[in-house]
């Protein structure tokens, strides 16, 4: 398979082999700079761009290879820094350069000069290849440093390694949620209200043996899966502020709401706390829906209930978001998540679904259905208070977001309860489900990543998308290639 390389290098490597320099080279320190020779361009797989080139670099003539990046920070974040392969260039050309390093290192610790090809090039060139390479740079967010090599690595080592990632993610996020299970209880032990802020505990939690009688309070499973769901469903831009308005109106608070319709008393809750519920009494009436009007009356008799924390507006993002994320839709179908765990007893659903279901795909779809929000009301035609959308929202919580909530959320979670329980046989149900379970959703990291490795279409399954996930926040950004299985053969 041809390696992937960015086209846009491609440019520059014809502006080498032709010479196509505006003014003579010469390297920051000011030294003369002659290509005798621009060398053969590498056709292969992997390795630098040009080989066996002639260089005269003030008065000595090197031979050895040419590599041309686009940026001089490519040099360290595509591996070449310990990548042997690299020993023998001579000179690195890049288009973008650091003034204050205008050198790159081999894995031996050779330096080697980098020069900035934008200093020698026609101006108006330069200001395409910059607009150019700009714009592939917000479309490519997430690229692995072993990206021009990996493919040396056997496909079904990747995966394993991958899988394996996944496995150690699920069970990270079963430790997260036992440590705030273990907190809920130590808070609830304390009557203490959160959100407490910048709270630490001390010796007594550390010290403090947690027995399974200890995790009996059902309110306690239903405000970790009640957080847990709304920050999930503030994705990356306000997943933080989903998860404090969970714990500022939570379970507690939210199970002395007995208005009829609690919905309706969950939505006013959840809005006004939120701050993003309109004040009718500053608003011309005619601005001021129905719904508003309503939510606002709702508000005035669970106000004496709550003594919580509030928000302002402005601390939520809508900025740059589809307007299917806002945070005033995410709430809405967070409601009716929340109105579940209170009222339908969604985590007994989930328990019965789990214990008596026989097939996988079964299992699935029973589960996906829960987790599913179809829209209504209000927000069914809206995604914020002061004006109507043009098309109709079919769902507030769809397959897949509903797909990242089991994943992520669910399965671990129920694990974790089967676990205490000592339920063995059903937590070895969940975990199966996980290892063999397939979602639809997409993410631009992952996708990316499935790309670099050339595994196109193994991020449907749940467990590589997790692995994958992990493997680049915890190696490829961290640049832990050589702690890596796969870049440990790539830059060996």
């Amino acid at each position: 398979m041809k390696k992937y390389r960015k086209i846009l290098e491609k440019f520059l490597y014809e502006i080498w082999k032709e010479k196509s320099f505006v003014k003579d080279l010469t390297t920051k320190q000011g030294e003369a700079i002659e290509v005798i020779d621009t060398g053969v361009e590498n056709k292969d797989l992997s390795g630098p761009d040009f080989r066996n080139a002639k260089i005269k670099i003030g008065n000595i003539t090197y031979s050895g290879d040419v590599e041309i990046d686009s940026d001089y920070s490519d040099w360290k974040a595509h591996g070449h820094s310990y990548n042997r392969r690299y020993n023998s260039v001579i000179l690195h050309a890049t288009l973008n350069i650091n003034d204050d390093m205008p050198f790159v290192f081999t894995v031996d610790g050779r330096k080697i000069p980098s020069i900035n090809l934008s200093d020698f090039l026609e101006e108006n060139l330069v200001k395409s290849i910059h607009a150019a390479i700009l714009s592939e740079r917000e479309k490519r967010l997430y690229c692995l440093p072993c990206l021009e090599n990996n493919d040396e690595v056997k496909d079904v080592e990747k995966l394993n390694f991958i899988y394996d990632l996944g496995k150690k993610r699920f069970n990270k996020k079963k430790e997260s949620f036992f440590l705030r299970l273990k907190e809920l209880v130590y808070f609830q032990e304390l009557n203490i209200k959160e959100p407490v802020i910048n709270y630490d505990f001390d010796e007594s939690f550390y010290n403090r043996i947690f027995y399974q009688k200890d995790f009996n309070n059902k309110s306690l499973w239903i405000q970790l899966i009640y957080e847990s769901i709304f920050e999930a469903l503030g994705y990356s831009k306000n997943k933080d502020m989903m998860k404090a308005l969970a714990k500022s109106a939570d379970v507690q608070f939210l199970h002395s709401l007995k208005l009829d319709d609690n919905i309706l008393a969950f939505e006013a809750s959840l809005f006004r706390i939120s701050g993003l519920m309109p004040d009718v009494q500053n608003l011309p009436d005619e601005e001021t829906s129905a719904y508003t009007k309503k939510l606002h009356e709702i508000w005035n008799e669970i106000k004496p209930l709550y003594d919580g924390r509030t928000f302002h507006p402005a601390q939520w993002h809508f900025f740059r978001l589809r307007p299917r994320n806002f945070p005033t839709l995410r709430i809405a179908g967070g409601a009716r998540l929340a109105y579940k765990l209170l009222n339908k007893n969604l985590i007994g659903q989930i328990l019965d679904i789990v214990e008596k279901a026989n097939g996988q795909s079964q299992l699935i779809r029973n589960l996906r259905s829960l987790f599913m929000v179809k829209s209504e009301g209000f927000w069914a035609s809206h995604f914020v208070f002061d004006q109507a959308a043009q098309s109709r929202i079919d769902y507030f919580i769809g397959e897949s977001r509903a797909d990242e909530i089991i994943v992520n959320i669910i399965l671990p979670i129920i694990s974790l309860y089967f676990e205490i329980f000592r339920q063995r046989e059903l937590s070895v149900k969940v975990i199966k489900l996980y290892l063999n379970y397939y979602q639809r959703n997409e993410n631009n990291l992952v996708s990316e990543v499935s790309n670099d490795l050339h595994l196109t279409d193994a991020w449907h399954r749940s467990v590589l998308y997790q692995g994958m996930i992990e493997l680049y926040r915890n190696y490829c950004s961290q640049e832990k290639c050589l702690e890596c299985p796969i870049g440990e053969k790539v830059f060996a």
